[in-house]
């Protein structure tokens, strides 16, 4: 197998073996959904996992904000987090400090309390490795799945793509990028992405809840927005319809993509979020969101399953793109 998500057709048959006859599990594991839903009460425990592997640069803050993310588009507040840390052979003292540190800042900035967690230094790897475990809560009746979809919503995202794909390429291809004529100050601007916009969507899905009738959302993380898109579709049993010149992209994307022979779409783009809702909702959620400095746009609408997944570009419908791995990871395992 090649390095990445496993399919989501496989995955969803390996899934088939856990079984469970807890009535308090409401969503289990399942293709598409970013967390699950374990009913406590009053409310739900919202329960969802993640690694860093892309990049060693500021793992520590990007393994708070992924996982909280995932919390966020369930429509709850992250409040616990447990983190594995794994680290290679004659890993300094001081870079290692530099990982709890990262945790700690992201984890005080979102008000995240760690409980818990494991470090190790282990063989066979080559940079630090870490994979999270958040934990939070939402209220009976405001949680929000990726299955929640329906036929007709629009399909409206925040900010621009890719925004940690290009953090990412920066770090990692920043001597091809010189190589071929990037500005020094570009890179490091685009290294900054990460922090400004940010790979977090907790304000945006707040604020999205604030101004109108969710009915599903989704982090766009490995796979980029055609991942992200396809897995919105496949938890909801639907199609879906997107126009190409919609989709805004950071500007630095095109150019980083077209050098390093990257398809921007298949590209991991945490820091934004799909929002599907009725369209009799989703100009006042743009408006909130832009009022809010989050830029949002409507880039297309949930379809009959029948349809499809498609996008329009020039006039033309095609088939949206599928990417056996996320192309930074394609880019990252080919030896750059």
């Amino acid at each position: 197998m090649k390095a990445g998500k496993l399919p989501i057709e496989h995955l969803e048959k390996v899934l088939n073996a856990f079984k469970t006859s807890d009535p308090r599990i409401i969503a289990g594991p399942m293709p598409g959904e970013d967390a699950s839903l374990i009913d406590m009460g009053d409310s739900y425990l919202i329960a969802t996992t993640d690694p860093i592997t892309f990049t060693a640069n500021r793992i520590g803050w990007y393994a708070v904000n992924i996982n909280a993310n995932d919390v966020a588009v369930m429509g709850g507040e992250a409040k616990w987090m447990m983190a594995t840390i794994l680290l290679p052979e004659n890993f300094s003292e001081i870079a290692a400090n530099d990982i709890f540190n990262d945790l700690a800042e992201a984890c005080n900035n979102l008000n995240i309390s760690v409980v818990g967690g494991h470090t190790e230094i282990t063989v066979g790897i080559d940079r630090p490795l870490i994979s999270g475990v958040m934990l939070g809560e939402v209220e009976k009746g405001k949680e929000v799945r990726s299955s929640g979809a329906k036929e007709g919503d629009s399909i409206i995202l925040t900010k621009a793509i890719p925004i940690e794909g290009c953090a990412i390429l920066a770090n990692e291809a920043e001597n091809e990028l010189l190589t071929n004529g990037i500005a020094s100050a570009l890179i490091e601007e685009s290294r900054n992405l990460i922090h400004r916009p940010g790979i977090s969507i907790v304000e945006d899905a707040s604020i999205a809840m604030e101004a109108g009738k969710i009915n599903a959302m989704h982090d766009i993380t490995e796979g980029g927005i055609a991942g992200g898109l396809a897995e919105l579709a496949y938890a909801s049993n639907l199609g879906i319809h997107v126009t190409r010149e919609n989709i805004p992209e950071i500007p630095q994307a095109k150019i980083f993509s077209e050098i390093l022979g990257l398809h921007t779409l298949g590209i991991i783009a945490s820091g934004s979020l799909l929002i599907c809702t009725s369209p009799k909702h989703d100009s006042a959620i743009i408006k909130n969101l832009k009022s809010n400095g989050i830029n949002a746009t409507k880039i297309g609408s949930m379809k009959n399953l029948n349809y499809g997944l498609k996008i329009s570009e020039n006039n033309r419908t095609y088939d949206l793109p599928r990417f056996e791995k996320d192309e930074v990871a394609r880019f990252l395992s080919e030896g750059h």
